[in-house]
């Protein structure tokens, strides 16, 4: 069963998907090698996640189930006033077969870029099509103004 791993490094983000046998019973806060997920030389920490049905997973809730709870405020909860508290399901701390999405941080880079630079054109190349696109429309205003 495949599973989305969202990493956060710097400011962006990258989803891959993964099968969920190797990362199977760690919790919200354990690190974990990126040998584990074809990315060798990182280290990662997992920080959250979803269920398949689309229920936050809680560092504070022990399982793997999901739970309603008494929440004031936290991961899963939209604040509506203040000291309200509301009875709401959510996920589990620990990754198991129904879990859809993790998100982890990068704790540790390895060799390969995480992310890739995208590729600029040269700016010559950009300038000979400025060109190229001016000069065929300049010719074309002189001949409509000859005739």
């Amino acid at each position: 069963m495949a599973i989305k791993i969202v990493i956060g490094h710097k400011g962006k983000s990258k989803t891959v998907e993964f099968d969920v046998k190797p990362l199977l019973g760690k919790k919200i806060g354990d690190t974990f090698k990126g040998e584990l997920i074809d990315m060798p030389g990182y280290e990662f920490e997992i920080t959250g996640g979803s269920d398949n049905a689309g229920f936050a997973m809680r560092k504070d809730v022990e399982g793997s189930s999901r739970k309603k709870i008494l929440a004031v405020k936290g991961v899963g909860l939209r604040k509506k006033a203040k000291g309200l508290k509301q009875r709401k399901t959510v996920a589990g701390n620990t990754i198991y077969q129904g879990t859809a999405a993790i998100n982890v941080k990068v704790l540790k880079e390895g060799k390969t870029p995480l992310f890739e630079e995208p590729k600029e054109e040269s700016k010559e190349s950009n300038e000979n099509k400025d060109e190229s696109s001016g000069n065929e429309n300049s010719e074309e205003k002189v001949e409509v103004a000859a005739q």
